[in-house]
């Protein structure tokens, strides 16, 4: 193929209530012309995992919109093996007028950010994990093993190359737990340019595995009696002057008052926005008790189990803790769109801060083998087992409903609603099999 011949081409794209990110491309030179962006239509936002779109639902067949690119934003690549580079910016949905459209989940994460900075003054500092698997039929290498990294050979090396030229600063590639399980992770950075990353790293991944003759899925169970993929996201604050504020040394597990306060409104708002977080019908099969997932309203010092976990610092060297502290919210995976589950973790954290409400109890133990009466002691509940019923909690509650447009919930409910019935009807080991193709 004579290089010469091919026109570059960058995709200006959206990130729908299924996590698919789709958008369209220009050529490269247009980029910055691009000024008034690129064509979308409303009903885009209610596109199923299944290609079909929820009906009903509240935009039909009428309306024409905008993606506006995000030109800090860009993430591009020519090291994932394709014959052309990757080029893919992030875009905001926007009516024709320029103003902010109300099904766009970027700008909903947008606005709990600049919410969070009024009320509070913070920033938040945010680090997504994701883990995936190669998918394959050979016999999977031992956990963790370096074999099982070299097996892969060469698409670890191959993929942290190609993320480190888009600028998503990776910071490890390894062999995981799973069978053919890999899981990514990325240097903090601010929370909006962090969920980003998280789609970047997606798409680059895919490729790369694309491009070597494998498929890299993100779906959040590839087989029901499977280890399951998870996205973990870790948060830490930063005051204006850019001091760490989320460690305090006499505080409960070492957390700030206002870091109290933020895990508190994510726990009392945490059955609710559980749909949001786990967004599919297999995401249900992870968040169970024994799963190193979550499965309870629970804030833990390095329990994997919990839902909310302080994490670990290192001492040696005389690192400094402050700089270090974080906390994790596991009850993610990839079926979620990540502006969305972020967004919801940040207005739940926000309304703990605006109630002052007290630190939450850190919890020892296993709360599936505590009494009833010891559970409800502690404040634990259950969270939802089945994606129905995680749609039930999130309907009956109007405060988390309150976090965007009558027509965005709408529209979120038809999305579930329409997947839940495309699936009706098939075993789990096929609901499985289903998303490992499409996630």
């Amino acid at each position: 193929m004579n290089a010469g011949s091919i026109t570059p081409l960058v995709s200006v794209v959206t990130t729908d209530l299924a996590a698919i990110t789709r958008g369209r491309p220009i050529p490269v030179e247009h980029l910055d012309k691009a000024t008034t962006g690129v064509g979308w239509v409303p009903a885009n936002l209610c596109l199923t995992a299944f290609n079909t779109i929820s009906d009903p639902n509240p935009w039909g067949s009428a309306g024409d919109l905008r993606i506006l690119p995000d030109r800090s934003a860009r993430y591009t690549t020519a090291k994932t093996g394709a014959a052309t580079p990757f080029d893919m910016v992030m875009g905001d949905i926007v009516e024709l007028d320029g103003t902010p459209w109300q099904g766009c989940p970027r700008t909903y994460l947008k606005a709990a950010l600049a919410a969070l900075k009024e009320v509070s003054g913070l920033t938040l500092l945010v680090a997504f994990e994701q883990e995936f698997q190669l998918v394959s039929d050979a016999p999977a290498a031992h956990a963790f093993s370096y074999e099982a990294l070299r097996r892969a050979d060469p698409f670890a090396p191959m993929l942290y190359a190609a993320l480190d030229e888009a600028g998503v600063e990776p910071e490890m590639v390894l062999a995981e737990y799973g069978a053919h399980q890999f899981e990514v992770t990325h240097a903090p950075a601010e929370a909006m340019t962090a969920a980003d990353r998280a789609v970047a790293i997606r798409e680059i991944t895919r490729e790369v595995a694309r491009m070597l003759g494998s498929r890299a899925s993100f779906a959040p169970k590839p087989d029901p009696n499977g280890v399951g993929n998870g996205v973990h996201i870790h948060f830490s604050f930063i005051d204006a002057e850019g001091r760490p504020v989320t460690y305090a040394p006499d505080g409960p597990g070492g957390l700030s008052p206002v870091a109290s306060a933020f895990c508190a409104g994510i726990l009392r708002h945490l059955p609710a926005m559980t749909v949001l977080t786990a967004a599919s019908v297999p995401s249900y099969l992870r968040l169970k008790p024994h799963s190193w997932s979550s499965s309870y309203t629970w804030l833990a010092e390095q329990d994997r189990e919990a839902t909310l976990r302080i994490c670990p610092v290192v001492s040696m060297g005389g690192r400094d803790r402050a700089k270090q502290f974080n906390l994790e919210f596991r009850a993610v995976d990839a079926t979620a769109n990540p502006y969305l589950a972020l967004a919801a973790i940040v207005r739940a954290g926000l309304s703990g801060i605006e109630s002052n409400l007290p630190a939450p109890p850190l919890i020892t133990g296993d709360p599936s083998t505590m009494s009833e009466s010891e559970r409800a002691e502690k404040g634990l509940v259950r969270l939802p087992e089945t994606l129905e019923a995680a749609l039930d909690a999130f309907t009956a509650n109007p405060a988390v409903q309150s976090w965007f447009a009558p027509a965005f919930v709408e529209s979120y409910i038809g999305v579930r609603q329409s997947e839940m019935a495309f699936l009706a009807g098939r075993d789990m080991a096929e609901v499985c099999a289903i998303y490992r193709t499409l996630y």
